[in-house]
């Protein structure tokens, strides 16, 4: 199983960024896929989450502001990012939900750096 993420940069506050999350070794279709971030001295926290039916939940930090999205074809799950903040800065991991006893997966994570 391969989780890899990318799009991840520096960026100014107000600006965008669009993570991407290629997956090989699941059934991509079915999975719930979610985003989680991780700022310096802070614990692991969801941002977002989309099920293999496409219903999405968000953070209360980042709703209005991102969107996650899947697109089945390229097993690829997707974070666009907007209005970003100072405090959006992390690194940033694509994660594929556990299924039954399947456990979930992590990526390696993409570092995101808001500069105000």
């Amino acid at each position: 199983v391969q989780l890899v993420e990318s799009g991840g940069g520096l960026v100014q506050a107000g600006g965008s960024l669009n993570l991407s999350c290629t997956t090989s070794g699941i059934i991509f279709s079915i999975n719930p896929m979610g985003w989680y971030r991780q700022a310096p001295g802070k614990q692991r926290e969801l941002v977002a989450g989309i099920t293999g039916g496409g219903s999405t939940n968000y953070a209360d930090s980042v709703k209005g502001r991102f969107t996650i999205s899947r697109d089945n074809a390229k097993n690829t799950v997707y974070l666009q990012m907007n209005s970003l903040k100072p405090e959006d800065t992390a690194v940033y991991y694509c994660n594929a939900g556990s299924i039954g006893y399947r456990p979930d997966y992590w990526g390696q994570g993409t570092q995101v750096t808001v500069s105000s």
